[in-house]
């Protein structure tokens, strides 16, 4: 890759957007909004805790969008982000902030009981590493809950080309096409990480973006379909007996903590 490719791909997935523009986190009309549906559609299918202490990690968790979808739950709600704006406000929210990158979390193997990797696969290279992390993290039979952008030509057009240029959407440049997910490699690499996974395509409600657009409602349902060919979301399970990590991700994953604890490097980073 050239150093002029290099500099278009920062500038199209650039993560300082998101401290840029930290007040619109919890703006129901700002430029987030998409990912407030998103929040409230990616809790709907976690279960209530089992067993006081259980824990619900989630990875790129932002302003802790989530907060409020899940704190009727049961969970310690872990949020872990690169950025330290967006955990502040996690933080307010009652969620346990944890600075670190996705690729390399400073938690403990098998401490969740959930994991949830919202809207974050679309903005790392390494898809695998991410997902590697999520079978990590979880204990036996814990439950997997991701969603992201599809590879393809029909999801650049509508997430890209539309959506980046609609008045209330996302912030331009948001989104590098370069990185949306290749379903079909999404999976093979969860089945070798001992992860049962299923996809389903989103859209939201039609009906409600119209109200939403015309400032009549807040959040608006995602709806499943069979497509997943532009916003997907992934549901599954740690199986109880699992393989090696593929691809070196499980040596990297071993240098983390022994415990819940973030290590001292990232507990100094940590808000």
């Amino acid at each position: 890759m050239s150093g002029a490719d290099r500099a278009g791909r920062r500038a199209r997935n650039d993560p300082a957007q998101y401290d840029t523009l930290a007040d619109q986190w919890w703006e129901p009309s700002g430029g987030f909004a998409a990912l407030h549906w998103l929040a409230a559609s990616r809790a709907e299918h976690i279960p209530p805790a089992d067993r006081p202490g259980s824990v619900l990690v989630d990875l790129a968790c932002g302003g802790g969008l989530m907060a409020p979808h899940v704190d009727r739950l049961g969970y310690r709600h872990v949020g872990v982000d690169i950025g330290l704006s967006g955990l502040l406000l996690a933080r307010g929210h009652g969620m346990t902030p944890v600075r670190g990158s996705v690729l390399a979390v400073p938690l403990a193997d098998g401490c969740a009981d959930v994991v949830v990797a919202g809207e974050i696969l679309e903005h790392v290279e390494d898809h695998v590493g991410v997902l590697a992390e999520c079978a990590r993290l979880l204990k036996p039979g814990g439950t997997l809950v991701i969603d992201a952008l599809a590879a393809g030509r029909l999801s650049v057009l509508i997430n890209v080309h539309l959506f980046e240029r609609l008045p209330g959407g996302p912030p331009r440049g948001l989104h590098d096409p370069a990185l949306f997910v290749d379903r079909k490699l999404l999976l093979a690499a969860a089945d070798r990480l001992g992860l049962d996974l299923e996809l389903v395509g989103l859209r939201p409600s039609i009906r409600e973006a119209i109200a939403w657009k015309l400032g009549r409602r807040d959040l608006v349902r995602m709806k499943p379909i069979r497509s997943t060919a532009v916003v997907f979301a992934g549901y599954g399970r740690k199986r109880r007996e699992t393989t090696a990590s593929p691809d070196g991700h499980g040596a990297r994953a071993a240098r983390t903590v022994e415990d819940m604890t973030p290590s001292p490097r990232a507990a100094q980073a940590q808000p």
